[in-house]
C-alpha cells in the first residue's frame, strides 16, 4: 500500500514541479521539446564503445535542474528506477565481448565493459532529460507542443489520456491494496493466489471509473482538444535556447571534448 501511494505522490510531484515560475518554465514548450529531442538523438547516435565523449553531455541535465530549481534527489530517484532494466539490457556484454581494449593497471578493460558502461550512461542521460522535461514543462504542455510541431492530434490525445489514466490506475490499485491489508488478519490471504482476483477487480473498477470520467468530460464540452493553463509564444528567448543548446550538442557530437581536455592536461597531443 505504501509503495502504491508513494508512486501516486511521486507522479503528482512532477505536476507540481511543472507549475514553477522560473525562466525555464516560462519558455515555449516547443523550444524545450525540440532541444530535448536533439539531445536524445545526439546521445544515442554514438558508437557503443564511445564513453568519454558522453561526459560533456551531462552539462545539459545539470544546467536544467539548476535553472528550473528542481530537487536533484528526486530526479536521481526517478532515474534509478530504470537501473534494473538497463542492467538487464547490458548484463551479458562483459561476458560476450572479451576483447581487451586497454589496461588500467593490472586490470584489462574489455569491450564488453565499455559497451555496458556506455549503455548505462546513455540511458541515464536520455531518461534524465525526459524526466526533467516533464518537470519543467508538464505533460499536457508537452503533448500540445508535439501536436503543434506536427504530431497527429489523435496521437497527442492518446498520450495525454495514457498519462492521466495512470493516476486512475494507481488510485484504484492503492484502494484495492489497502482493502486487502485491512481484511488480512494475521497476514492471511496475502499469497499469490489472491492477486488474480485483485487484478480482475482492479480492471473492472478502473474501466468503470474511466467511463464516468469520459461522461463527465463530454458533459463539460470536451471536443478532442485539451486546454492548457498557459498560452506560449515562440520568441527570441526560445530561439536562443534552442540554437544555443543545439550548437553545443553538435560540437560535442563531432569533437571529443573529454579527450581534448585529457590531452591538454597531460601534454600528450597527437
Amino acid at each position: 500500500m505504501a509503495s502504491i501511494d508513494g508512486a501516486l505522490l511521486d507522479f503528482k510531484r512532477l505536476d507540481q514541479l511543472a507549475m514553477g515560475n522560473t525562466s525555464l518554465h516560462r519558455l515555449d514548450p516547443r523550444a524545450k521539446v525540440l532541444t530535448t529531442i536533439v539531445f536524445i538523438i545526439s546521445v544515442i547516435s554514438f558508437n557503443k564503445y564511445e564513453l568519454s565523449a558522453l561526459a560533456p553531455y551531462f552539462i545539459f541535465p545539470v544546467a536544467l535542474v539548476a535553472l528550473g530549481d528542481l530537487p536533484p534527489l528526486l530526479i536521481v530517484k526517478k532515474i534509478l528506477l530504470l537501473c534494473p532494466f538497463v542492467l538487464m539490457v547490458g548484463l551479458f556484454n562483459p561476458v560476450l565481448d572479451r576483447a581487451v581494449f586497454f589496461h588500467l593497471g593490472p586490470v584489462g578493460i574489455t569491450g564488453g565493459m565499455i559497451s555496458f558502461t556506455s549503455i548505462v550512461a546513455r540511458s541515464v542521460l536520455t531518461v534524465g532529460a525526459a524526466i526533467i522535461l516533464v518537470c519543467v514543462t508538464g505533460f499536457s504542455d508537452i503533448c500540445r507542443a508535439m501536436e503543434r510541431l506536427g504530431m497527429p492530434q489523435v496521437f497527442a490525445v492518446q498520450l495525454h489520456f495514457l498519462y492521466r489514466y495512470i493516476f486512475v490506475l494507481i488510485d484504484e490499485g492503492g484502494r484495492a491494496s489497502r482493502a486487502r491489508q485491512l481484511r488480512c488478519f494475521g497476514k492471511k490471504g496475502l499469497g499469490m493466489k489472491t492477486y488474480g482476483s485483485m487484478l480482475g477487480h482492479l480492471l473492472l473498477r478502473t474501466w468503470m471509473r474511466a467511463e464516468r470520467i469520459h461522461m463527465a468530460m463530454l458533459a463539460r464540452g470536451f471536443t478532442g482538444e485539451f486546454r492548457t493553463r498557459h498560452e506560449y509564444r515562440f520568441g527570441g528567448r526560445e530561439a536562443l535556447f534552442l540554437l544555443g543548446w543545439t550548437t553545443l550538442f553538435i560540437v560535442f557530437r563531432f569533437v571529443n571534448i573529454s579527450r581534448l581536455l585529457g590531452a591538454f592536461f597531460t601534454g600528450n597531443f597527437q
